[in-house]
């Protein structure tokens, strides 16, 4: 792996109650977040396929470790999502060369399919600071239900020479929703709107 990782680490959400409602099953989101050494930090350098390429071996890694810790298979995977925290002495344009070009071609193969595009975020920060990741439907656009987001946070990432790089993927939608559209079971991935 060319990506000189300092951390990573796996988180898991479950909702098992909402609103005084149990939900059954319980709403579950899995985050796995790789700090990396930013190779251009302090410097602009005109050519990023460095950072690209370390994308595409994190949608991957970041990917598979989400599926495993939601203890399902790669089809069960609902939504999905993706984002990026630069450090100080990088730039807003290193986070977007990691997220888009390659990394989403390995994590549709960690999601099985994955027909949508894969929502995003990007940002500038310091140590401690919040990350969201958005998330939705990985196969259909229009999925309503499974428009939503996680936060992250490292107390001690992104350091000023380190890219902060987050991908999030769930077993469901959001707990109880109800604001109508398409539903997952109705959606077919063929377009990745519907």
């Amino acid at each position: 792996m060319s990506a000189k990782i300092r951390k990573l680490a796996v988180t898991v959400e479950e909702t098992r109650r909402e609103m005084g409602r149990e939900i059954a099953p319980p709403t579950r989101k899995a985050v796995a977040v790789a700090v990396i050494e930013n190779p251009f930090a302090g410097r602009y350098e005109e050519d990023l396929s460095e950072l690209m390429e370390i994308g595409a071996e994190l949608g991957g890694l970041l990917g598979e470790r989400c599926v495993s810790a939601l203890g399902i298979a790669p089809n069960e995977a609902e939504s999905y999502g993706k984002s990026a925290m630069v450090g100080e002495n990088g730039e807003l344009e290193h986070a977007a060369a990691i997220l888009h070009p390659k990394l989403g071609a390995p994590l549709r193969a960690a999601v099985e399919k994955g027909a949508a595009l894969v929502a995003s975020s990007k940002k500038m920060g310091s140590p401690g600071q919040v990350l969201d990741v958005p998330l939705g439907h990985k196969d259909a656009a229009y999925v309503r239900s499974h428009f939503d987001g996680i936060e992250v946070m490292m107390n001690d990432a992104p350091r000023g020479n380190e890219i902060m790089v987050a991908v999030a993927v769930t077993d469901s939608g959001r707990p109880l929703p109800r604001v109508g559209g398409l539903r997952h079971d109705e959606a077919e991935g063929k377009d990745g709107l519907r």
